[in-house]
């Protein structure tokens, strides 16, 4: 029986104009009538999908199968240690270890997360921080996920935990250089903002830890980390569109933080340390950012010369910093590239990559002192690599390549970019991946995913789960819409505040590209996106629910303008500048105009997977809920609308190895089904 949420009128009035939502009840976690309604929906889709539980089950050891069971990371040196991460047969949780510099070393168990797991439901472990005299790991534990861990701190000499707990903390925490001293970050109770910094010494009671720094700001957050040179800690603050700064010698933590640079809003910036000077990656006049330097004892913007000019063209994401040269990254008409120079300028040059799409980043570099760069790099069709590259003699060596187990070659598959016109005439790329083979005739089904927020670029990548899709006749694409950064930073001004919609009109122009091109058609083009990407899938079904045969809208943010005009809801103060601020008409009446929640209609909507978290931190369990409750009272079609809570989990899903994979089977089994795919 298909469940029906009760409706109780609330209304909702601002600026003279008045929203009535009749599901507003649904926001009680604590209320037995939402746990009843939520769990009466887990039992309606496991009913509607009942057919293809065996079917999930086989997904799921398939998507399994291809993953090699005892695996390790590749080792990173530190501080006179070898650092791996390994997976052992049978276990959902790694291990992680670490070995002396020498080649007789045996391998120190610091971690089995596999042991220290196996009385919860949801184990996260993380935020790992050794001592700079390497005897003490700090670790953050969360068992709910709601992303609020609990800092211990382990003796890794004689294994034992000391007395000191901290809880209510991001997880992670920075070491002093006396070995004693630690700084971590409070989380807001209610809002879960990361707002203060706190000092801890070791072996005293964490109820008495001295507040170093109060963020009052409450669209800001602040984090705290150490220079890879080890000689400063840092404590940042940020928010979507300005940055700021506090520095301390590393070696006297009980002395005064001193502002870097003072906010300013539009102004981001970051930075690293080497030799008696900052080099600063600040957007200051240069909308892709450029790179400046400054001494030590000259920190602030009118002391800064340029070191990197700003380009139009090329947008700079990131620097690394080594003795005798620095690594620069940067991205160009959407492709990633590495730069290297020398610090005389004598070299410069770039690493060669060859394929049309792929994804490419510098990987874990902690030690100054090597000319040798470790980077990462895969495709759509290339699994992972990790790979060393000498930057004196330019020979470089694969340290490991993702195993795919099975019969996978990737010489089966095929990637291609093309370019789609958006309604302002904007060409919007589109990467995407299908098996030899695929016929455009308009047939064939294909998954259209996007995210489209924050600035945050979806590149090409690899994946052996994806491989299920492929090898069944689906095409997967990628849409780069903006909002995103993957051709530069105005590519993500132009997809965010009052210009959102064009994040939504992007994806739509993506898929009617698609279709006129007969890579499928609206019976066989399916559309996929999660959290702020859910808030895309809510926005096209409203706009254009014609063109999609199914959606799959994972843990989607969806009630826009009451979540944003709610201050308490974790998160929303930090929004502001992504999203506007509602309690101003003009955001308030954009907003309103492209919010899923309040657009539903009256009208025929595609199938629909709805997927949530109940103690989501991130996007609140109800949005969906209410989604959901909404699009079924008003929808004029017998399509499949469904939804899946998780109700041990939270925005990121299920924890461990191979568990994410049964949700992962799902919503495949939901795809494979409106394609009459059984197997």
């Amino acid at each position: 029986m298909t469940p029906k949420a009760k409706k109780i009128d609330k209304n909702l009035e601002i600026f003279d104009d008045v929203r009535v939502d009749n599901y507003y009840w649904l926001n009680n976690r604590e209320n037995p009538e939402v746990i009843s309604y939520l769990n009466a929906e887990n039992d309606y889709i496991k009913s509607e999908l009942k057919h293809t539980e065996k079917f999930q089950e086989d997904l799921f050891e398939e998507m399994k199968s291809r993953i090699k069971k005892d695996d390790e990371s590749v080792p990173y040196k530190k501080n006179g240690y070898f650092y791996i991460t390994k997976f052992k047969k049978g276990n959902e949780y790694p291990i992680y270890i670490r070995r002396k510099e020498n080649i007789d070393a045996k391998d120190d168990v610091m971690f089995d997360v596999n042991i220290m797991a196996k009385d919860f439901s949801y184990y996260q472990l993380g935020g790992i921080s050794i001592s700079t005299n390497n005897n003490i790991a700090a670790y953050g534990v969360d068992t709910v996920s709601r992303r609020i861990y609990t800092i211990r701190f382990k003796n890794l000499e004689t294994g034992n935990l000391y007395e000191d707990v901290i809880e209510g903390t991001t997880g992670g925490c920075t070491w002093a250089n006396d070995n004693k001293t630690v700084f971590y970050t409070r989380k807001d109770e209610q809002t879960l903002r990361s707002f203060k910094i706190f000092k801890h010494v070791l072996g005293t009671d964490s109820a008495d830890d001295i507040e170093i720094y109060h963020e009052e700001d409450d669209t800001f957050n602040t984090f705290v980390y150490k220079t890879k040179s080890k000689k400063f800690l840092v404590i940042g603050s940020s928010h979507s569109i300005s940055s700021e700064y506090r520095i301390l010698d590393a070696n006297t933590p009980n002395g005064e933080f001193k502002i870097f640079e003072e906010r300013e809003k539009n102004h981001e910036y970051s930075f690293g340390h080497f030799n008696d000077e900052f080099y600063i990656h600040t957007n200051l006049h240069a909308q892709n950012f450029r790179l400046m330097k400054t001494s030590e004892d000259k920190t602030e913007k009118e002391n800064w010369t340029e070191f990197i000019a700003h380009r139009e063209d090329v947008m700079l994401e990131g620097l690394e910093i080594f003795k005798n040269y620095f690594v620069l990254e940067e991205r160009e008409n959407g492709l990633n590239r590495i730069r290297i120079q020398t610090w005389d300028g004598k070299v410069d040059y770039y690493l060669p990559f060859d394929e049309e799409a792929y994804s490419a980043g510098v990987g874990s570099n902690p030690e100054f002192d090597s000319e040798v760069l470790r980077y990462g790099y895969n495709s759509l069709t290339t699994p992972s690599s990790v790979i060393e590259f000498n930057m004196r003699t330019k020979e470089q060596k694969t340290l490991k390549e993702q195993e795919v187990l099975g019969d996978f070659n990737k010489d089966n598959y095929s990637s291609e970019r093309v370019w789609a016109t958006a309604n302002d005439g904007t060409k919007v790329p589109v990467t995407m991946v299908y098996k030899k083979g695929m016929k455009k005739d308009g047939k064939s089904p294909l998954l259209l995913y996007a995210y489209g927020s924050y600035g945050h670029t979806i590149d090409p990548y690899f994946s052996t789960i994806r491989l299920s899709l492929l090898d069944r006749g689906f095409t997967y694409a990628i849409a780069h819409i903006r909002g995103g950064q993957y051709l530069g930073r105005k590519w993500y001004e132009d997809g965010k505040m009052l210009k959102k919609k064009n994040t939504f009109t992007d994806f739509i122009n993506v898929a009617e590209f698609l279709v006129e091109q007969n890579y499928t058609s609206p019976e066989h083009l399916y559309a996929m996106g999660g959290s702020a990407g859910g808030l895309l899938m809510g926005a096209v079904v409203n706009m254009k629910p014609e063109i999609f045969n199914g959606v799959i809208s994972a843990v989607p943010f969806v009630d826009v303008v009451t979540t944003m005009l709610d201050d308490s809801i974790p998160l929303t103060t930090g929004e502001y500048d992504e999203w506007g601020n509602p309690n101003e008409k003009e955001y308030y009446d954009y907003m309103k105009s492209y919010s899923p929640y309040d657009n539903v209609e009256a009208k025929e909507y595609p199938n629909m997977l709805i997927t949530t978290g109940l103690h989501d931190s991130q996007v609140q369990y109800w949005e969906p809920a209410k989604w959901l409750a909404k699009l079924r009272e008003l929808k004029t079609d017998n399509n499949k609308l469904i939804m899946h809570t998780n109700m041990d989990t939270g925005h990121g899903g299920a924890s461990g190895r191979f568990e994410p994979l049964k949700e992962v089977a799902l919503e495949y089994a939901f795809l494979f089904d409106l394609e009459g795919i059984n197997k």
